[in-house]
């Protein structure tokens, strides 16, 4: 069997959707039995020996500040890491690869929205699009999470498909999954809603996100209601759509925003809202909306890349601007019945989606990259 040596030193800090993606994959390679070397930071060395107690870990740089300093560190130190772990391929977890390691490479491109919706995105987009042209044409293999971010691939960049292996994310059900009444007034506190209800969304301020359309439909739709409730926007930094937006409709409905969530607080969260809105532009994947619907919560989302591959049946859909939110909203805090077939629908749907099973895949990507 090869020796395979993910670099998990290439997780940024704010430890969203990527770093649940890097954990999963790699607790469920070693549950599978690969060879397996995880390079991470050294702060990270503890937590990856009990994530994957089989594999060989190896702390590398002390502390990466910045993207420069990591892509120097990426180019010169992990080639040498490998060779002295006796890795006999690389896996870049985070559109980046080594150029110089002398060894197969295979990458994730987590989606293609930088070049199909540029305009959604901060000025980083540029290092990203860069990254993912060099990717493409070097690594022996990619991987996406998606038919919809290979179909863009190709469409925009012109890949291989044959070079392209589709490994849909999974989800932790011990980590997401319906909520005790505990967790849920927890939360509650800590947002301050004191039995308030709420809809939530949870994930980066990001444009693509589309969080002030979001926050106008709720608006919208939360008019009509004799007590409506509140919005929480869970996650992320603030941007400066996202606060006019707040300050568009201020004085007519409740929006909070807490900031970050601990992880121990996402079943709450996710689970104890009446919706779990994410009516995002363009994802690669949509990790969010399977995590909301691992936790019992009736999700609306768009129809938009791969968001329906993930989705399925077991969510409602809208469109991403502000009147349609607000249709679709309306219907879905005017149902009870609604909500609770997509609370059923979303949990059967959760459990189709297995770290075990994107083990499985990444390990057939990485043989084939060897072969």
């Amino acid at each position: 069997m090869p020796r395979v040596l993910v670099d998990a030193a290439a997780v940024p800090a704010d430890r969203g959707a990527l770093i649940r993606y890097v954990d999963g994959l790699v607790a469920a390679l070693d549950r599978a039995g690969a060879d397996l070397a995880v390079v991470c930071q050294r702060s990270e060395a503890e937590r990856y020996r009990r994530l994957a107690p089989s594999a060989l870990v190896l702390p590398g740089p002390v502390a990466i500040s910045n993207r420069a300093a990591r892509l120097a560190w990426e180019q010169s130190g992990l080639p040498l890491l490998a060779r002295q772990a006796g890795a006999d391929l690389i896996h870049a977890p985070y559109y980046s690869i080594p150029l110089g390691s002398g060894l197969p490479t295979v990458v994730t491109i987590h989606d293609a929205t930088w070049f199909t919706e540029p305009d959604q995105h901060s000025p980083r987009a540029s290092f990203f699009r860069s990254a993912t042209r060099t990717a493409v044409r070097h690594a022996r293999r990619v991987i996406v999470p998606s038919k919809a971010t290979r179909d863009e691939l190709v469409r925009v960049l012109a890949a291989d498909p044959t070079r392209i292996d589709v490994a849909y994310h999974g989800v932790d059900l011990g980590q997401f999954h319906p909520p005790s009444e505990d967790e849920i007034r927890r939360v509650a506190l800590r947002c301050g809603l004191h039995g308030q209800p709420y809809v939530a969304f949870l994930g980066a301020l990001d444009p693509r996100k589309n969080v002030p359309n979001l926050i106008r439909g709720f608006a919208a739709a939360a008019k009509h209601l004799d007590a409506p409730p509140a919005l929480v926007i869970g996650g992320g930094i603030h941007e400066d759509d996202v606060d006019a937006a707040c300050r568009e409709v201020e004085a007519t409905v409740r929006v909070i925003r807490p900031g970050y969530l601990r992880a121990p607080d996402l079943p709450g969260f996710l689970g104890g809202a009446l919706v779990v809105a994410f009516p995002s532009r363009g994802e690669g994947f949509g990790l969010p909306v399977l995590e909301a619907m691992a936790c019992g919560a009736p999700v609306l989302t768009t129809h938009h890349t791969s968001l329906p591959e993930v989705g399925g049946d077991a969510v409602a859909y809208t469109e991403p601007d502000a009147d349609s939110i607000a249709a679709a909203l309306g219907d879905l805090l005017g149902s009870p019945s609604r909500r609770a077939q997509l609370r059923e629908a979303g949990l059967a749907r959760a459990r189709e989606f297995t770290w075990d099973a994107s083990a499985e895949a990444h390990l057939s990507s990485y043989q084939r990259a060897i072969e």
